[in-house]
């Protein structure tokens, strides 16, 4: 991270003791921060740190009235995600502990070691300001999920409108090999009971097809190929052929596994016929 992003960063210094706060404030400004605020109010700080969102807290936790851990218990309640972004200052070796526990991210001990406070000061600050690009790229990640996921079904339901103007019906298989959806009048042009079929019936499987076609058609989808206008035949129970086109295209998830195909079909016979008869 550049230093002049850390630089940056908005500091609050939250200490009792006017000569404390003009020494870190002093300390600060030499090593080039620019956005320092102080308080010796302790009741203002969470009030402050709403309005503003400080990267750094310097925080002293003896004080009058309100003591630094009653501090950090209100700012919990501000940073709902649970990252503090606290340096306690303390002269009671015993408070350290406590306010790791209590949810600080670091301690510096009085009486100062500038060189201390200021190393501790810059390690917390890039990785607090780390924790918020990232935190930043995860919403904009999620942001731009959304807005594919929306982009994709609403291709999704464009393609499938477009199918359905250009043929008779639009299928879905499972990767079992199974109907899963299925729109236009299909059951009825094959005669089948959609009713009784669950929505999973395999059209392929019913009535008097042509052998080496639907083999081939069954070939094509075990291995997973796309086909475009593929001719297939059915005899029906008054002895006349029926002929079906149909293309489709087999589908895969976000983790590239096979989850079955799509496609439309349309009734050809009259065409067919036509064909054949010149």
């Amino acid at each position: 991270m550049l230093i002049s992003e850390i630089l940056k960063a908005s500091i609050l210094i939250v200490d009792d003791q006017e000569a404390n706060v003009m020494l870190l404030e002093q300390m600060l400004r030499k090593a080039g921060y620019a956005h320092i605020t102080s308080t010796m109010d302790p009741h203002t700080v969470v009030p402050l740190h709403l309005a503003h969102r400080y990267d750094l807290i310097l925080l002293d936790l003896q004080m009058p009235e309100m003591d630094g851990f009653q501090v950090m218990e209100g700012l919990k309640e501000i940073e709902t995600a649970g990252y503090l972004p606290v340096l306690v200052i303390t002269a009671q070796p015993a408070h350290k502990l406590r306010a790791l526990q209590a949810g600080a991210k670091d301690f510096v001990s009085k009486p100062f070691d500038l060189v201390e406070v200021q190393t501790r000061i810059h390690n917390m600050l890039e990785v607090r300001l780390l924790y918020r690009k990232l935190d930043n790229y995860n919403k904009a990640l999620e942001q731009t999920v959304l807005e594919r996921t929306a982009e994709l079904r609403e291709s999704e339901a464009r393609f499938k409108s477009l199918t359905e103007l250009s043929s008779d019906w639009y299928w879905e298989q499972d990767p079992q090999g199974k109907f899963t959806k299925v729109s236009g009048p299909v059951f009825d042009m094959l005669g089948i009971d959609a009713d009784n079929t669950d929505g999973v019936l395999s059209i392929a499987a019913a009535g008097r097809w042509n052998e080496a076609e639907r083999v081939q058609l069954e070939d094509n989808i075990a291995n997973r190929r796309p086909f475009l206008d593929f001719i297939y035949s059915r005899r029906n129970a008054d002895g006349t052929l029926q002929y079906l086109q149909v293309s489709g295209e087999p589908m895969f998830d976000s983790a590239s596994l096979f989850i079955g195909y799509r496609g439309i079909g349309m009734d050809v016979t009259e065409r067919m016929n036509r064909d054949l008869e010149k």
